[in-house]
């Protein structure tokens, strides 16, 4: 069915602009009938964070925002969802257009500008659908126009504690001005201290949240240093390697495409986020797990990504260009890999290549 339902989507979309073939796949999404996702293969059920995932494939942060759709993506076969970014305010986002699909290398840049509908209505989509189970994901962000970009998600983690499955962290976006600026080592050690504290205050109400942090590609070593030392310092679960990158290779056909402002994802992410990858897995030493993102658009690029040392995965982009199925070729790939090399898990393989790649030279 979902072949059937790729074949006559994918063209259709294709030829729309992308935000809006985007809001009308999230609209397709929304109609789709109840029911139980298909069983993932034992073999590639991982537990990560406390939490107990069916498969390592995650939707990423950006596709379904306002959680209008978590529990249509988990019975299509993912084994996470991540919605947002949410910020406390509702907030409209950068101008459009700012949704570009560089088709000729399977890329998009995007500068929304954390466009979503603002906590309380996020709020209460989640808390409908908190009974259904599954594993939903939290990414939450600053307003662009807060006085005080800490305080709110230090009021985001109080808000939703009670329905998120693990919260996100997301200071690497490149569309809010300023933004970035919290992973600087001072002001990130703020930050998560007083998220952290904040997760503490509500926990004995709310239960555990595990608190991820996503950080950008473009981190030098030095700062990617700091941020890994912070991060274990502050015993934060896990990071989140990627977001996307404001680099532009040299080698992108699509050069028109490429002069627009914003964050570049997809294919052309992938070497240099599976980089990123390996070396925040060396940095960590076990301390925590993490999620790679970025450019991964087969079961090759995913086992890529795992050995470089990603416990999970997530997706997005790619299915623009490849569709829905994608999720479980990924899936049938890595089952095939551990039979074929008579592996038992997934965690077996987990950064074993991380100490190579990161003796090659700097991706271009």
């Amino acid at each position: 069915m979902i072949r059937a339902f790729d074949a006559l989507t994918l063209p259709l979309l294709r030829r729309l602009d992308p935000e809006d073939a985007h809001r009308l796949a999230i609209g397709g999404l929304r109609l789709l009938p109840p029911g139980k996702p298909r069983a993932s293969d034992p073999k590639l059920a991982v537990r990560a964070f406390g939490l107990n995932f069916p498969n390592p494939v995650g939707m990423a942060a950006g596709f379904d925002k306002n959680a209008e759709a978590p529990d249509a993506l988990l019975r299509l076969g993912f084994g996470f969802v991540e919605i947002g970014s949410v910020t406390p305010k509702p907030q409209d986002g950068n101008p459009r257009p700012r949704l570009f699909r560089l088709e000729q290398d399977s890329g998009v840049i995007n500068r929304m500008g954390f466009n979503n509908d603002g906590a309380e209505a996020v709020l209460r989509r989640l808390a409908t659908r908190a009974r259904h189970g599954g594993i939903v994901g939290v990414n939450v962000g600053a307003n662009k126009d807060s006085v005080d970009r800490t305080a709110d998600y230090v009021r985001l983690i109080e808000l939703f504690a009670p329905v998120a499955s693990y919260f996100t962290v997301n200071v690497s976006s490149p569309n809010t001005p300023g933004l970035r600026n919290l992973q600087q080592a001072a002001a990130l050690d703020d930050l998560l201290a007083r998220v952290i504290d904040a997760r503490e205050r509500v926990r004995k109400n709310a239960g555990d949240s595990p608190l991820l942090l996503k950080i950008a590609p473009d981190l030098t070593l030095q700062e990617l240093d700091d941020v890994v030392h912070i991060a274990r310092s502050r015993r934060v679960d896990g990071m989140i390697v990627a977001n996307t990158t404001l680099a532009r290779p040299e080698t992108l056909r699509d050069q028109a495409k490429a002069k627009e402002q914003g964050g570049l994802s997809g294919r052309p992410l992938l070497r240099l986020s599976t980089r990123m990858v390996a070396e925040t897995y060396v940095r960590a030493e076990g301390a925590f797990p993490l999620i790679g993102v970025g450019g991964i658009d087969s079961g090759g690029a995913a086992l890529m990504k795992i050995r470089a040392g990603a416990t999970l995965i997530q997706l997005y982009s790619s299915l623009i260009y490849k569709g829905l199925g994608l999720v479980e070729d990924i899936k049938a790939d890595l089952v095939s890999t551990l039979r074929r090399t008579s592996r038992e898990s997934l965690s077996e393989i987990v950064g074993a290549d991380a100490a190579t790649i990161t003796a090659e030279p700097w991706p271009d």
